[in-house]
């Protein structure tokens, strides 16, 4: 097929990937096809729905390279479902009357878009595929080809999103600040919040990373600087059991001995049982376009350090996230290779008419493809069976985790 036009769009939450991913996918089709023209859907699909778009000039051609220094992302992003009709009418994004994926077709259409790259998770992906299929009904061929951007690494099958890394070594970066906070008091508990709603991996990762950075450190135990009132006492990630009850009487040792406790706790760990409580209680438990708890709203660091507090006799508490500064750093040196294997590929794979999701394909030998749209899945749960979180649960003293139902 002959390719006029590409859109670009970035969508979902922030990602330390997206900036350096529209860079790439720019620098690509420059150095490939130069005489394509290149468009950006300003904030993803809300961008895509109004026909609000930025045309690639030659200047930004020449200094793409400058967008793999940035975290966030340039065109911007928001949270927009395309099936959630009600959502879309509500914030005036489509007319009364419509169906949101043919009247986002016709819009691709009309603005003559032979390729759209989408940057985003597994709902911002599937939805690009359902978009395919609305504009080819329409007489209009077109190819989607996805990158696959989530800092919770959750895509199936995709072995490593994009900036997922990075998010770690921030959230670890993060950790070395507020954790000196230890003996800012007497019998200080700190709660470090990380994000993963549904996965467990960006809190097990962001406290591997933040341990082998206290590897790296001298100490002066003389003076009180040790590592073991530095350390992570308590990882908690959605896919495991905790037995408060269990863990407050491990970690009421270390607050004796140490007097300090610190946990990592993944935002999803422990959602269940507050939704349970606000539902039970009456309350009306927030909720977004795509129906995820607002997470920010029902806040899970401040129930694990209710939790925790009293059975520690805590004097003090501090919850702190990381989450908004760990997924909109820019990318690192081992998520820049890989945006750029990423990004190269996914403009091959264009040009040569191929849809689907760029990614290391786990089901296929880690091989580096195009994924068929329809194997793509969110959720993909952490391997809590993984050797190396293991490891560190056993060096911690905690126990191994059990599955939860």
């Amino acid at each position: 097929m002959s390719i006029r036009r590409v859109a670009l769009l970035t969508a979902g939450g922030y990602a330390p990937c997206l900036s350096s991913a529209v860079g790439g996918l720019i620098q690509r089709y420059t150095e490939l096809a130069p005489e394509v023209e290149i468009i950006a859907y300003k904030h993803g699909y809300q961008g895509l729905l109004t026909g609000d778009y930025i045309t690639v000039t030659d200047v930004v051609r020449e200094k793409a390279a400058l967008l793999h220094q940035y975290g966030g992302s340039p065109i911007g992003n928001s949270r927009v479902k395309l099936t959630n009709t009600q959502d879309l009418l509500k914030r005036g994004l489509v007319p009364q009357g419509v169906e949101p994926l043919e009247y986002a077709a016709k819009r691709l259409t009309d603005d003559g878009v032979d390729v759209l790259h989408t940057i985003g998770g597994d709902d911002t992906n599937i939805t690009a595929a359902d978009l395919a299929k609305h504009v080819e009904e329409a007489g209009h061929p077109l190819v989607v080809v996805g990158l696959p951007k989530t800092i919770d690494n959750d895509i199936i099958p995709i072995r490593q999103s994009l900036g997922s890394d990075t998010a770690a070594e921030q959230g670890a970066r993060f950790a070395a600040n507020i954790v000196a906070e230890h003996n800012s008091g007497s019998r200080m508990l700190i709660v470090h919040e990380v994000m993963g709603r549904n996965c467990g991996w960006l809190t097990a990762a962001t406290a591997k990373k933040y341990r082998e950075w206290l590897d790296t450190r001298e100490w002066l135990p003389e003076i009180g600087l040790t590592r073991e009132t530095w350390d992570v006492h308590g990882v908690y990630v959605p896919e495991a059991e905790l037995d408060v009850n269990a863990e407050a009487e491990r970690l009421r040792t270390v607050m004796d001995e140490q007097g300090c406790v610190t946990l990592f706790v993944s935002e999803g760990a422990g959602v269940p049982e507050i939704v349970a409580a606000m539902e039970a209680a009456g309350e009306e438990v927030p909720r977004d376009a795509f129906g995820h708890v607002r997470l920010n709203e029902v806040n899970p660091g401040a129930w694990f350090a209710k939790q925790f507090a009293l059975k520690l006799g805590a004097e003090k508490v501090n919850v702190q996230k990381s989450g908004y500064f760990s997924r909109s750093a820019p990318a690192n040196d081992y998520d820049l290779a890989l945006i750029k294997s990423m990004t190269d590929l996914a403009v091959e794979k264009a040009l040569a008419g191929e849809s689907g999701v760029i990614g290391n394909d786990e089901e296929r030998g880690d091989e580096l493809r195009a994924i068929e749209f329809e194997r793509i899945a969110g959720h993909k749960p952490f391997d809590i069976t993984t050797h190396w979180f293991l490891d560190m649960l056993a060096d911690l003293d905690q126990a191994a985790p059990t599955a939860a139902h």
